[in-house]
């Protein structure tokens, strides 16, 4: 009963009267109950029907894509030939990340990924950043690698058919178009698989994957026969600055190692599998970057790179001197980005998932149909989202947006480890970090140097994004989280 003689200013409170705002700020999601509710959602619940196989093709299918078969043209003019020595450090922050996800998934083995990594140790402020950071990773990376599939289509039309999409129907407004059409339908296509449950889009996800690595396979058995050792006599023509600039675009290629980690709560055997997943995935995709990347440069000088969103099959054209290869290659790329697009889509209708359970975001986010097991609502909104930014901004911009929110949530990862070792000692971890903080402080390190890489602009329109997610969890989800309104019996 309401105690009558309260004050009006205590009555109604979001969360126990002794609390002030630092503490609430700083609540934290006990990590039995993050396991608990896994899952669960409104109405329905997710289908735990992945192993480990369909696991690491998530992972390799949100990975490998089109940070190698478009991304590469960007990256080769900032670097020149040490292009595969950005690639490994790149492939070197993406390394320590990796291991500090991998503990986490083996501890936490839930569909928030970073987000509820952060929410069990840092509290749900920490947490809410970096869910808004994975929002801005996963999201506008669905838009980028969409951008990148209409390049490919075009390739793949004019070799076939001798014509392409008009550049006012697949170009942004800021290239020249009017909307990049080819984008937004594969980001449709994308939406259509998932709304047909998780196992439909695992199995389209491996003949996927498979396609998009005899693809690279091919190219480098092509571009191998091109290949002139003096592509490498200049091999730093823009110094350490160009290869560090080419890092932090390259590390773009790198997202989506952690997409298995978004599928906690429908995996088999979560604990034993995700970090397995995880770090396989990573393994496959680096070697398949670093033997591309070399192939690529040794067989064309890196001057010719500029301007080039098509590379690979260009340059399996200019080696084999017809275009039939050429073709191949692009039909294998718009199989395989479309892999990248309906994985990294997946990924983020997850994380949106368990943001909603925990009352962060609106709660019809995370109603889950009972047919299917997927959250149909969610999944729709999410698409339209990313169509509209596929549609409407230039790859370039999408590209940088994303790696710098992705290096931020990777950098929390990396702190969330040694915080849990410290509070949970005694907490089962089927994966330990090797040489206790030692890797995870490396990480961190790694993805602040690469975030300190991206332009100006970068760092202003991600400081409006964070400001504009501030603000929302001050409006919405302060009030109404979960740990903040109590439990109703």
């Amino acid at each position: 009963m309401l105690d009558q003689g309260a004050p009006p200013q205590n009555r109604n409170r979001t969360g126990p009267p002794s609390q002030g705002l630092g503490a609430r700020l700083m609540r934290r999601k006990p990590v039995e109950r993050l396991v608990a509710e896994g899952g669960q959602g409104e109405g329905g619940s997710l289908r735990r029907s992945l192993g480990l196989w369909q696991l690491t093709m998530i992972s390799i299918g949100a990975t490998l894509g089109t940070g190698i078969f478009v991304v590469l043209g960007d990256a080769v003019p900032e670097a020149g030939p040490a292009v595969t020595l950005a690639f490994v450090t790149a492939g070197l922050t993406a390394l320590f990340s990796a291991l500090s996800y991998a503990e986490l998934a083996g501890s936490i083995p839930v569909a928030g990924s970073s987000y509820s990594y952060a929410y069990a140790t840092m509290g749900e402020l920490v947490a809410w950043v970096c869910g808004w950071c994975l929002v801005l990773e996963y999201g506008v990376s669905v838009a980028a690698v969409a951008v990148g599939w209409g390049e490919y289509l075009n390739e793949l039309l004019d070799g076939t058919i001798g014509v392409t999409v008009p550049s006012v129907l697949s170009s942004a407004p800021g290239e020249g178009g009017i909307i990049n059409l080819p984008a937004l339908i594969v980001v449709l296509l994308a939406m259509v698989f998932l709304l047909g449950g998780v196992r439909e889009s695992a199995r389209a996800n491996t003949i996927m994957v498979a396609v998009k690595i005899a693809a690279l396979v091919l190219f480098c058995a092509v571009g191998f026969m091109g290949f002139k050792s003096g592509n490498y006599e200049d091999f730093m023509p823009l110094g350490m600055a160009g290869v560090s600039a080419a890092g932090a675009t390259l590390f773009f290629s790198y997202i989506g190692f952690d997409a298995a980690s978004t599928a906690g709560e429908e995996a088999k055997d979560p604990k034993r599998d995700l970090p397995r997943a995880i770090m396989l995935s990573l393994i496959i995709v680096t070697a398949l970057y670093v033997l591309v990347a070399g192939v690529a440069v040794g067989a064309w000088n890196w001057t010719k790179f500029e301007g080039s969103e098509a590379s690979l099959a260009a340059i399996m054209n200019d080696v084999s001197g017809q275009t039939f290869w050429g073709t191949l290659l692009a039909l294998g790329a718009v199989i395989s980005i479309a892999s990248v697009v309906l994985t990294v889509l997946y990924g983020q209708t997850r994380i949106l998932f368990a943001m909603s359970r925990d009352g962060l975001v609106p709660k019809a986010l995370g109603k889950v149909d009972r047919k299917t097991g997927t959250p149909r609502l969610n999944t729709v909104l999410v698409s339209l989202f990313c169509g509209v930014l596929a549609a409407l901004i230039p790859l370039g911009k999408l590209v940088d947006a994303t790696s710098i929110g992705t290096l931020f949530a990777f950098a929390l990862v990396n702190i969330a480890v040694i915080v849990l070792r410290v509070k949970r000692p005694e907490l089962e971890r089927t994966f330990r970090v090797p040489f206790g903080p030692v890797l995870p402080v490396l990480g961190f390190l790694f993805c602040a140097y690469n975030m300190f890489s991206l332009d100006t602009v970068t760092w202003v329109v991600f400081g409006f994004w964070m400001a504009a997610g501030l603000v929302f969890y001050f409006v919405y989800g302060y009030r109404r989280s979960r740990l903040a309104v109590p439990e109703v019996k």
